[in-house]
């Protein structure tokens, strides 16, 4: 797994939190940073699942080539 992946996924859950606490206490703010935090992990994540695909394909060409 991409670090990528791993640090998208722990932005999306901060994300979360932040936005669910800002609902919570009415702190518009918080909320939009929430959603924000939400979509740079979304982001993230699919920089690093695009790159593990890469990858993945690369690996198997070359076990395609040594046989």
């Amino acid at each position: 797994m991409d670090k990528d992946r791993i640090k998208g996924s722990a932005d999306q859950a901060k994300g979360a939190v932040k936005d669910t606490a800002g609902k919570i206490l009415g702190d518009r703010k918080l909320e939009a940073e929430g959603k924000l935090d939400k979509l740079k992990g979304k982001a993230e994540s699919a920089v690093g699942g695009a790159k593990d695909t890469l990858r993945d394909m690369a690996r198997k060409n070359e076990e395609e080539k040594k046989h």
